[in-house]
């Protein structure tokens, strides 16, 4: 039994789940509070997104490295270092006081949180049988969409009940919780002084993706490429990119191995969790505002309604785990793609009169989507790497799904803002002392383009149905992305069946860290 060759196995796993489940719930629970930090910290809609994107950004450009630390320095010390930095870092979000701090601070819990879920994992596929490793990674694979089912409805109630601040400083608690646990419970792993990593890769790729998200971040607010600061972003950015491709190309040991590229699996698969990347959090990202600045729901009831996502999801990779193995994968794929697009075309219909009822139901189709594409999809990248492969593969998969949701953020906000201009411009060309309809007796009481008050109330509402059909451009963006990648589900090649003893795709992550 493998309680009797691990000790304290339910005590290793209670307190790893906890470290996953505060990395997880920090991707959500700050959402449904970003429209009080944006007033509380005097930040435009598109800045205050940055509180989302650097915390992103930073855990992407971290992940990679996790596991030359972990072998480094020993995954024990490496865990414990995480905890208590993503702690200290939560202590420092929640007090600071303005938006630079604020955006420094969630950069510093992204750094030290990135390694937080794959040693979780690892620590678990460690600690268990092989033969007990699909339950481990079931149990595991709960526990991580338990934040994003929790973090809406916590975040909202603690906002409401107190202050968003305490979205940040609930951390405390899960944080000396797990680092007690780990310290007591967790065995270390010996440190291998002499092992290499290609800072110089490392350096240039962290580069090009710090500066091509500075560029999108502060493109709309700066007028974009008429700034000199956008362009030399741009420029940075394209000279990361350049001498990160050149290094893997002409090093002996690169950061990323170029023959990783010839596994079509790995090469589809990455292309479709950046799609993946995107529709996850930038669904989120634009729901919030919609939900309590257009709809005017309160923050926790606004939390309430966006929680059924993290159900649909769970359930979803729950049936799904089933499935896998007995239906071809790239069926289930293109079922969750098509589910994911079904429940953005759904959006496109949403009008600020929509009812809960709907966005509850769209919530659970749009979750169930993204659960039937999780597991399959990483279960097929997988699938056909070469083991020597599999370290590098994992980082880049991690990369390339905080990559899509950091620039799917970006993207979708600043077009939000801009279209929502370009919207009020044309829609207030209507608003004219001619046309017939204004001269209509009920009408002209409430909205006298003459008068003062009807000039404000008439701008009100040419600023709301702007904004509105700015958010369905978005969604209907979405709805494209979602739709488009699914001819590429068929390039993936069905493995008839893993070799025995082979390691299964999540023993991957393991692989990483040891």
């Amino acid at each position: 039994m493998a309680e009797a060759r691990t000790p304290h196995l339910g005590m290793i796993t209670g307190c790893v789940m906890l470290a996953t489940i505060m990395q997880a719930l920090d991707t959500t629970i700050a959402n449904v509070a970003l429209p009080y930090m944006q007033g509380n910290l005097s930040a435009s809609q598109d800045q205050i997104n940055w509180v989302l994107t650097s915390y992103i950004v930073a855990a992407a450009i971290m992940t990679p490295p996790t596991g030359w630390l972990a072998a480094r320095f020993g995954r024990r010390r490496l865990f414990l270092i995480s905890v208590f930095g993503f702690t200290i870092a939560s202590m420092l979000c929640g007090a600071a006081t303005s938006l630079a701090q604020i955006v420094l601070y969630r950069l510093l819990q992204g750094v030290f949180g990135a390694a937080l879920v794959p040693l979780s994992q690892a620590v678990l596929l460690d600690s268990y049988p092989p033969e007990r490793h699909g339950a481990a990674m079931a149990m595991w694979g709960v526990g991580v969409m338990v934040g994003p089912v929790l973090g809406p409805i916590l975040g909202g109630w603690l906002t409401e009940t107190y202050t968003w601040r305490w979205v940040f400083y609930i951390n405390l608690p899960f944080g000396i919780l797990a680092f007690l646990g780990i310290a007591t419970f967790i065995t270390e792993t010996p440190a291998r002084y002499g092992a290499r990593f290609d800072w110089f890769g490392f350096g240039m790729l962290s580069l090009g993706v710090g500066a091509l998200q500075m560029m999108l971040d502060r493109g709309e607010q700066k007028d974009w490429f008429s700034s000199t600061e956008i362009i030399t972003e741009a420029v940075l950015s394209a000279v990361g990119f350049y001498l990160f491709l050149v290094q893997i190309l002409t090093s002996r040991q690169p950061f990323i191995s170029p023959k990783l590229f010839r596994d079509r699996n790995l090469s589809v698969g990455l292309l479709l969790i950046f799609a993946v990347g995107i529709i996850l959090l930038a669904t989120l990202a634009l729901l919030t505002p919609f939900l309590q600045t257009l709809i005017g729901y309160p923050v926790f009831a606004a939390g309430l309604i966006q929680s059924p996502r993290g159900i649909g999801t769970m359930f979803a990779m729950l049936v799904v785990g089933r499935l896998v193995g007995k239906v071809d994968t790239r069926l289930l794929l293109t079922i969750g793609f098509g589910l994911t697009a079904a429940s953005l075309a759904w959006m496109t219909t949403f009008t600020a009169d929509v009812s809960s009822h709907d966005l509850v139901l769209d919530g659970l189709l749009q979750g169930a989507g993204l659960g039937f594409t999780f597991v399959p999809l990483s279960a097929m990248t997988f699938s056909t790497i070469a083991v020597e492969f599999r370290t590098e593969a994992t980082a880049l998969y991690s990369l390339m799904r905080n990559l899509g949701s950091s620039i799917g953020i970006s993207v979708v906000s600043a077009l939000l803002a801009s279209n929502t201009q370009i919207n009020h411009a044309l829609l207030a060309t209507m608003i004219t002392p001619y046309n017939a309809a204004l001269r209509l007796p009920e009408i002209a009481r409430a909205w006298n383009p003459m008068t003062a008050a009807g000039q404000t109330a008439l701008n009100s509402v040419v600023t709301r149905e702007a904004t509105l059909i700015a958010f369905i451009d978005d969604y209907k963006l979405m709805m494209i992305v979602a739709l488009a990648v699914i001819p590429l589900t068929l390039l993936l090649r069905q493995k008839s069946r893993r070799p025995a003893g082979a390691p299964d795709a999540g023993h991957s992550a393991a692989a990483a860290l040891e």
